[in-house]
């Protein structure tokens, strides 16, 4: 028998396979599970258990911006760059999105 809280988790976590290696991906707003007003802006926080990774990494998703607001040099995703595997990973559940690192290196 599975436990309620296991197939409804009181905050939102995705187990990740990317490049494949798992890793998780998790919120602690509960409110991004159940309002979808709290997809404007949030914090997600990743953290792979590979001993490279020394912390976890806290992101910061903008499901409304505006890419095209934004100076050419400075998106890291044109023509021509490559673009973090993870950043990917999060816009195919909110595309479009912009992903802020927080000052932290994109590792992954």
């Amino acid at each position: 028998q599975v436990s309620p809280r296991l197939r409804t988790p009181l905050l939102p976590v995705w187990l990740c396979s990317i490049l494949g290696r798992y890793s998780v991906l998790f919120s602690t707003d509960s409110q991004l599970l159940s309002h979808w007003k709290a997809e404007r802006v949030f914090h997600l926080y990743f953290y792979t258990g590979q001993q490279e990774q020394t912390q976890t990494a806290h992101l910061t998703i903008d499901t409304h911006s505006h890419n095209w607001e934004e100076a050419p040099s400075e998106d890291p995703c044109s023509p021509g760059k490559r673009c973090p595997a993870l950043e990917m990973t999060i816009r195919t559940k909110w595309v479009g999105a912009t992903v802020s690192w927080n000052g932290m290196d994109s590792f992954f």
